[in-house]
C-alpha cells in the first residue's frame, strides 16, 4: 500500500505562482511513475504532468512552458511548482502514484485562481 498527501494548494490571483507538495509513505519501493492531475468542476480529471523515477518528464500541452515536476526520491516527494496560473487552472489537484499495476491516489488540495 502507497499513501500519498497533498498540501499547499491554495487561493492566487492569475499570473501568480503556487507550488503544490505530495508525500509518499508506504511501500514506497514499489512506486515507479507519480504526476499530478487536476479535476475542475463538472470535468473529468486530466493529467498535468508526470515524472518517472528516473526524472523523465511529460507534461499535458496547458502545462507545458508554465508548471515544472519534480521529485525527491530520498524525501519521497513530488512537486508541482505552477507559474503564470490562468483562472481556468482552478482544479482540485491529485498526486499520483503507480505501483506495479497499482494506481494510487491523493485526497486532493484545491488551487483556485482568481481573475
Amino acid at each position: 500500500q502507497v499513501q500519498l498527501v497533498e498540501s499547499g494548494g491554495g487561493l492566487v490571483q492569475a499570473g501568480g505562482s503556487l507550488r503544490v507538495s505530495c508525500a509518499a509513505s508506504g511501500s514506497i519501493f514499489s512506486i515507479s511513475t507519480m504526476g499530478w492531475y487536476r479535476q475542475a468542476p463538472g470535468k473529468q480529471r486530466e493529467l498535468v504532468a508526470i515524472i518517472t523515477s528516473g526524472g523523465l518528464t511529460n507534461y499535458a500541452d496547458s502545462a507545458k512552458g508554465r508548471f515544472t515536476i519534480s521529485r525527491d526520491n530520498v524525501k519521497n516527494m513530488v512537486y508541482l511548482q505552477m507559474n503564470s496560473l490562468k483562472p481556468e487552472d482552478t482544479a482540485v489537484y491529485y498526486c499520483h502514484a503507480r505501483a506495479q499495476v497499482v494506481f494510487y491516489w491523493g485526497q486532493g488540495t484545491q488551487v483556485t485562481v482568481s481573475s
